[in-house]
């Protein structure tokens, strides 16, 4: 199922739908992103359930492949969900999560609405 494209402001995203296969690799991004070409969005919205769950081991470096791929192409990435079970039990993702949500290019936020304060605000 495609993506659901939606405005917050002036910033085009790709709300990305929860069925579908997870991304885990560098080219599961790319065809995402190829997917969205005529739309140009500034930020893809991707559900926590579309990511592989050794997304979130940072040993198996899938997250910084997925992550630098987003980043590499100009668009944002948005982790849409709840990931405090994989946080409790991974103080270094824990840190990770903090850090990419200081910035401005990769976030990890509960729902859309705080996706739509946070891109109306930057």
């Amino acid at each position: 199922m495609k993506s659901q494209i939606v405005r917050y402001g002036e910033q085009v995203v790709a709300v990305v739908s929860t069925e579908g296969p997870a991304l885990r690799t560098q080219q599961d991004v790319v065809d995402l992103i190829g997917e969205h070409y005529f739309e140009n969005p500034d930020c893809f919205a991707v559900p926590v359930t579309r990511l592989a769950d050794d997304f979130f081991d940072l040993s198996s470096r899938i997250a910084g492949e997925v992550v630098q791929r987003f980043v590499m192409y100009g668009s944002r990435l948005a982790v849409i969900g709840d990931i405090s079970h994989h946080t409790a039990a991974r103080p270094n993702l824990d840190a990770f999560v903090r850090e990419c949500n200081q910035g401005r290019e990769v976030w990890f936020l509960p729902d859309l609405p705080t996706l739509g304060t946070r891109l109306t605000a930057a």
